[in-house]
């Protein structure tokens, strides 16, 4: 289905390093797009030499570069090389996207400001990924995920009173600023359509990750509520959060009234309906610990698939809790197809699994094509002799 996918026939050029770029490029990939990195000779992403195995990171596959890269090309170019630069401007002659993540201001410092890029190519979007944005007082300071966890009020709401701040167990900011990314630079290539004309766009991890908290930033920012740390508990709704069946946890987020009625019926405890502290919603927020603790004593008559199976069935959102390793093994995703087995680079004896997005085009899950890149993979089929390209 590749001519099928939204993005065929776009050519990002990549300058991004470790995960919230890379990964923004992964989902344009998946949607098309043609994917160009560019990676420093010698050295390439980071991400090549992190993950856990010591050979993969040696050898510049970290299991960290495998996950977000499949489909790429990977092409070596030194900016500060004149021959590299003349290369690099043909490529942009011919890119639709280029996408960076270095702190703000380095490309502008190396003579790629958006003034330049705009005129080598004026159908150019170019999409610049840093913690803070381009602009503000914090511009320059330097970013990683968990620092943007931390000023983002996130890791402040993480875990329970006793436990919070707690860094949430994923690099959460630096993939929701990915996401963002690739939605944007999706509408600008839509809005480019239209015009003509390319654009800048200036994505901010901070910002993204606060635009991402939902009812944790509203409250406040609607009714000066801040939002406090509650464990597995969601704030919105009793009874809504993590209980303990005969085996295990389960999930239950009976946050409507008629999926309370449900949750009572089928654990056995409709006498619940008519207790006044939990009859009705705000009173049940109220009187959380104590509904919990009904609830408790119910579901620990049965293990937690079986009331997982009940009350899914009957309308009531409820669910085990899983390790990664058992989440991978849902038949669910292989129905959808959302995990797509390619040639382990430089193994033929090994195979790699990587994730897809989600999305079905047409009934068709998004996969990659193509395995990894080695380091420097490509430079043949992307770079150009000098003069051929001073002659553009």
């Amino acid at each position: 289905m590749d001519d099928d996918r939204p993005l065929h026939g776009v050519r990002v050029l990549d300058l991004a390093n470790v995960l919230a770029g890379p990964y923004c490029s992964y989902q344009l990939m998946l949607l098309g797009a043609e994917v160009v990195k560019i990676e420093r000779p010698g050295d390439g992403d980071l991400a090549r030499k992190l993950g856990p195995e010591p050979d993969l990171n040696h050898a510049g596959i970290g299991a960290s570069f495998l996950a977000q890269n499949a489909g790429k090309k990977s092409v070596e170019l030194d900016l500060k090389n004149a021959a590299d630069r003349t290369t690099f401007e043909g490529l942009l002659r011919e890119s639709d996207v280029l996408l960076e993540n270095f702190r703000a201001g380095v490309l502008s410092r190396i003579g790629y400001d958006w003034q330049t890029l705009h005129r080598i190519n004026p159908r150019l979007v170019y999409c610049a990924i840093s913690g803070f944005g381009q602009t503000g007082p914090m511009r320059q300071a330097p970013a990683y995920d968990q620092i943007i966890q931390g000023l983002s009020g996130m890791m402040s709401i993480t875990g329970t009173p006793q436990t919070a701040p707690l860094r949430v167990g994923f690099p959460v900011s630096d993939t929701i600023g990915g996401l963002v990314a690739a939605m944007t630079i999706a509408a600008a290539l839509a809005g480019r359509a239209r015009t003509g004309k390319g654009v800048c766009l200036d994505v901010s991890m901070l910002e993204t990750s606060l635009s991402a908290m939902g009812w944790a930033a509203s409250n406040y920012l609607v009714s000066g509520v801040p939002p406090e740390p509650m464990g597995d508990q969601n704030a919105t709704a009793a009874p809504s959060g993590t209980f303990q069946a005969a085996d295990g946890a389960l999930n239950i987020a009976a946050n409507r009234q008629e999926q309370f009625e449900t949750l009572c019926r089928i654990i056995e405890r409709t006498d619940l309906l008519t207790d006044a502290r939990f009859a009705e919603r705000e009173a049940r927020k109220q009187h959380r610990a104590a509904l919990n603790d009904e609830i408790n004593t119910a579901l620990g008559r049965r293990p937690a698939l079986e009331w997982e199976e009940r009350l899914s069935a009957a309308g009531v959102p409820a669910a085990r809790i899983l390790t990664v390793p058992q989440a991978m093994e849902l038949d669910q995703l292989e129905v959808r197809g959302f995990l797509t087995d390619l040639e382990f680079p430089g193994d033929p004896n090994r195979t790699l699994r990587v994730t897809g997005n989600g999305v079905l085009v047409n009934g068709e899950p998004l996969r990659p094509t193509a395995p990894p890149p080695l380091l420097g993979e490509h430079n043949g089929e992307y770079k150009y002799p000098t003069d051929e390209v001073s002659a553009q």
